[in-house]
């Protein structure tokens, strides 16, 4: 059990049959009346914020977040199939836990798959991929204006803005939290 008091940035704790991430706290202790924390809560399934005032005295059950790495095999129609390593055990997971995270990753990759008591609630690509882009159209010279950038398909099939000088076939970097460009390779 966790106490509001004890609350620190990234615990994850049950609060009203869900899961909740702390992303912000603050210990208030105003003039007059007692003294609360107010919370900033990320609801880790659907990603919804809430604000929340609590006392320092209310306790809470700390939610144990299981991470585990598996390799992406293959997609099946609304079906994406995952392989432990260790156990060779595959899990199927369909579009409503993926979501769009799988949009930067190609098959056999090792992928993060958060769970909580059993249930698989989200999955975590790798930070960084490397893909290479199958269509994009040329840069044109003198067309340099500063930051100038156009879209490209990577092999994944996702659209990424990329600078003037990439050209198809280049192999780039991408940041998977955010899908921006970050160099050639």
């Amino acid at each position: 059990m966790l106490s509001a008091g004890e609350f620190k940035n990234g615990i994850t704790l049950e609060y009203e049959n869900a899961i909740w991430q702390i992303i912000e706290f603050q210990h208030v202790k105003p003039g007059k009346g007692a003294a609360f924390v107010r919370t900033k809560l990320k609801n880790i399934v659907s990603g919804g914020v809430i604000e929340k005032s609590f006392r320092p005295t209310e306790k809470f059950e700390e939610a144990r977040i299981d991470r585990k790495d598996m390799q992406y095999l293959y997609s099946d129609g609304d079906l994406f199939y995952f392989m432990d390593l260790d156990t060779y055990e595959q899990i199927p997971l369909n579009q409503d836990q993926i979501g769009d995270k799988l949009k930067f990753v190609k098959e056999n990759e090792m992928v993060k798959i958060c769970s909580h008591k059993g249930n698989v609630f989200a999955v975590e690509p790798p930070l960084f991929v490397e893909l290479a882009i199958t269509n994009t159209e040329p840069g044109f010279k003198g067309n340099t204006a500063t930051g100038a950038t156009k879209p490209a398909i990577v092999e994944t099939g996702a659209q990424v803005a990329v600078p003037l000088f990439v050209n198809e076939g280049d192999v780039i970097k991408i940041d998977t939290r955010t899908g921006e460009y970050l160099s050639r390779v």
